[in-house]
């Protein structure tokens, strides 16, 4: 295929990409969540260009991917790759942030648990604890419960719904808890030693997560070295060895050898990292 045929296969595809990302209705990502399936992880990312913009990324890379196919003929798979590349980034992102939420979230109840020990009520020292943390993600639940409660509901309630719709099992089982001791009218003092409680549990479990971060350290890191030696192998022996560069460079080769190996790859770093977020619950 040539170069002006590719190019304009590209410009097509680039202006019908354009065309459908424009009719393409752009709500807010809250009224949208139940139906994108990137809306939670752009969300948690801190993504605020608007489903449009992705959309519009998303068939950019579509159609880059597609003039690459067809002018040096890869293999199909690779169109697959890039329209669900902007969903794999938008995960990792999302993953980073939660990550950071969970750390930030140990912070924001040991500072409500010092703010209700110095005489103010619990509505003003969950207020205290999410100004003492930046991170938006880690007191968006409890901003969204405060926020209930400001317009007239119940603080236990609205603590026991954003609870349920909690993302992180930890911040969760924290906020349920400050619920049920305010829905049992425990009096001011054992509220704070029920939040002295949770606080000292979430640092256990960031203690227990470093630790296991730190032994898997090392696992990633030679992972990663083994990922990198295979491709590096074969460049060595396709260089050294005509007939191996032949079989890489035939149908076979880049239709079958090549995506297979890769897609064993990304499947074998995927499940460790599973693994690793598994063990941290």
């Amino acid at each position: 295929m040539s170069v002006g045929l590719a190019g304009a296969i590209f410009a097509g595809t680039a202006v019908i990409a354009t065309l459908l990302s424009l009719a393409m209705p752009d709500p807010s990502l809250p009224a949208v969540r139940a139906t994108h399936p990137d809306a939670d992880a752009l969300a948690n990312a801190g993504w605020t260009a608007g489903l449009r913009r992705w959309e519009t990324i998303r068939a950019t890379c579509i159609a880059l991917s597609l003039v690459f196919v067809l002018t040096w003929r890869l293999p199909v798979i690779i169109v697959g790759v890039a329209a669900v590349a902007p969903s794999v980034w938008a995960r990792l992102r999302a993953d980073s942030a939660r990550d950071r939420g969970r750390r930030a979230f140990g912070r924001i109840i040991a500072s409500t648990a010092a703010a209700l020990r110095s005489g103010v009520s619990l509505p003003d020292a969950l207020r205290r604890g999410i100004d003492a943390t930046p991170d938006p993600l880690a007191a968006r639940p409890l901003r969204e419960a405060l926020r209930a409660f400001d317009l007239g509901g119940s603080l236990d309630v609205a603590l026991g719904d954003v609870a349920g719709r909690c993302g992180d099992e930890r911040a969760g089982v924290a906020i349920g808890s400050l619920a049920l001791g305010i829905r049992e009218r425990l009096p001011r003092e054992r509220i704070a030693d029920l939040i002295d409680a949770i606080a000292e549990r979430i640092a256990f479990e960031e203690r227990l997560e470093h630790e296991v971060r730190a032994r898997a350290a090392g696992a990633r890191q030679q992972q990663w070295v083994l990922a990198a030696v295979v491709p590096a192998l074969a460049l060595y022996l396709t260089a050294t060895m005509p007939m191996l560069g032949t079989t890489l460079g035939s149908e076979l080769g880049r239709f079958v050898l090549i995506p297979a190996a890769a897609a064993l790859e990304v499947i074998g770093i995927v499940a460790a990292r599973r693994v690793v977020r598994g063990a941290l619950g």
